[in-house]
């Protein structure tokens, strides 16, 4: 028996960086999930007193945009992240244990400090996903915090819906008290993560331009996400028995599924059938009964769509904190917009439910959505594959072994006609070599690599680094298998 502790106290003690911090942000993020972001806790417990908790729930929301955007403007370092994780999970569950108490304007007060802190702390965890895992690795860490998360908050939505909403509410406290006495694991370091990467000298869209057409694509994007919460929940609300466990599945079997994807896979494509995905959810919630097999073919088709989209661009935000010295700035800011599409999308639906219930305006603007996003989404992709050639499509070449690399290339290039110049200066690049560390190695000038590029390009009829990419990829899959 004694051995048996020594071996799991072991295990706990020998858990690396990146585990640590995936069951710490999971275990705060499954009680934020439950309780705080619509959380069917919150509402099992409003509903035990007859409250409408809708104003409550719009300021806690707007608490946690404020928190995400402004965590980078005061911790700017590890350390300061770790202490700010140590300093709110006991304030939460401080904050959790006044709802045991009858309504009072303590729930509205306590609701705004732990909604605003519990945005500081997602923000803050950008700090850990940079320092313990590799940049392309940084999706599989997102994808398990995502999925761990989840399934747990399922398990505190099933306790407060068919048990109690106070025994749900009590074990959101444990998760609260697991995740800090896992965080005093966590290693605090002593100052900055690791320096900042500068884009290639050649790229001429900055982290900053690139930032703001991400938010912008994630907001309207989420609009649909908050006319879902406002709109299609409250629709199949009678569901309670199916609704309580099964609304977050189709999310977690997508974010297994892109998490788990062959690297050579294209994920553009996914992206365009997660967007059709949204659009034929609304269209089935006006052309469908409100029965449970109206509400799993809705309920699928949308949070299938939130799982692809949400490790999408959390995924971008995680390469992206290499290029600035506060990851917290940079993940906070990055899903804030996450959340104000959410906010902006339940304004939206409240809107129009409340003039109307049988109104068919929600669909038509979530349709809406769908085309504006249509139309952003191939610009945003083009920006991407310039800084971030390690995202999306362009990691399935970048990941290959050596040898089936070169293989790749060497076909591709005997194809285009290249000249022995030329096909050197196109396998630099294909290695997302920049036009000078090329230059160097090939004892030229960098217009000279600017020349042969052009050549390069004019021979394949493309215009960038991610269409030659493309090209090998596809002759590979094209060619016959031996």
């Amino acid at each position: 028996m004694a051995d048996n502790r020594v071996k799991r106290a072991a295990s706990y003690i020998n858990l690396s960086e990146r585990e640590l911090s995936i069951i710490v942000h999971s275990l705060f993020s499954a009680w934020m999930l439950a309780f705080l972001f619509e959380g069917q806790i919150f509402y099992s417990l409003a509903g035990s007193f007859d409250l409408d908790p809708a104003i409550m729930v719009f300021c806690g929301i707007a608490a946690i945009f404020t928190g995400l955007l402004l965590c980078g403007f005061f911790i700017k370092t590890k350390k300061a992240a770790r202490r700010l994780f140590l300093c709110s999970y006991p304030i939460f569950i401080a904050v959790s244990a006044i709802f045991f108490f009858p309504p009072s304007a303590f729930w509205t007060f306590g609701m705004m400090v732990g909604s605003f802190s519990a945005g500081g702390c997602v923000a803050a965890w950008g700090f850990y996903l940079k320092s313990s895992t590799p940049k392309n690795e940084r999706i599989k860490t997102a994808a398990d915090m995502l999925i761990f998360s989840n399934v747990l908050m399922i398990l505190l939505n099933m306790t407060a819906i068919h048990l109690s909403p106070r025994m749900g509410l009590a074990s959101s406290m444990l998760l609260l008290l697991g995740a800090f006495l896992f965080a005093l694991r966590l290693p605090a370091g002593h100052e900055n993560v690791s320096p900042v990467s500068s884009p290639q000298k050649n790229n001429t869209i900055s982290i900053t331009g690139l930032l703001a057409f991400l938010c912008l694509f994630i907001v309207i994007i989420t609009i649909n996400s908050g006319l879902m919460y406002q709109v299609i929940n409250p629709a199949f609300a009678h569901l309670e028995w199916l609704t309580g466990w099964y609304w977050a599945i189709p999310y977690i079997v997508a974010l297994f599924v892109m998490r788990n994807l062959p690297r050579k896979t294209n994920r553009t494509y996914i992206l365009y059938v997660a967007i059709a995905m949204i659009g034929l959810s609304f269209i089935g919630f006006m052309t469908l009964d409100r029965t449970a097999a109206g509400y799993l073919v809705v309920n699928t088709l949308m949070l299938g769509a939130c799982g692809v989209y949400d490790l999408f661009w959390w995924s971008i935000l995680g390469e992206m904190l290499d290029f600035h010295n506060n990851p917290a700035k940079i993940l906070g800011i990055g899903l804030s917009a996450n959340v104000l599409g959410v906010l902006l999308g339940g304004m939206l639906g409240n809107a129009i439910t409340s003039a109307d219930p049988y109104s068919s305006h929600p669909t038509l603007l979530a349709l809406t959505v769908v085309c504006v996003t249509l139309t952003l989404l191939p610009p945003l992709h083009k920006r991407l594959s310039f800084l971030l050639k390690e995202h999306a499509y362009l990691a399935a070449f970048f990941e290959m072994p050596v040898l089936e690399k070169t293989s790749q290339v060497d076909r591709t290039l005997r194809s285009g006609g290249l000249s022995k110049r030329e096909s050197e200066v196109a396998s630099l690049l294909l290695q997302g070599k920049t036009y000078r560390t090329i230059a160097g190695e090939l004892f030229i000038s960098e217009n000279t690599v600017k020349y042969y590029v052009k050549n390069i390009y004019s021979k394949f009829s493309i215009q960038s680094r991610a269409e030659l990419i493309d090209i090998v990829l596809k002759k590979e899959s094209a060619a016959p298998s031996k």
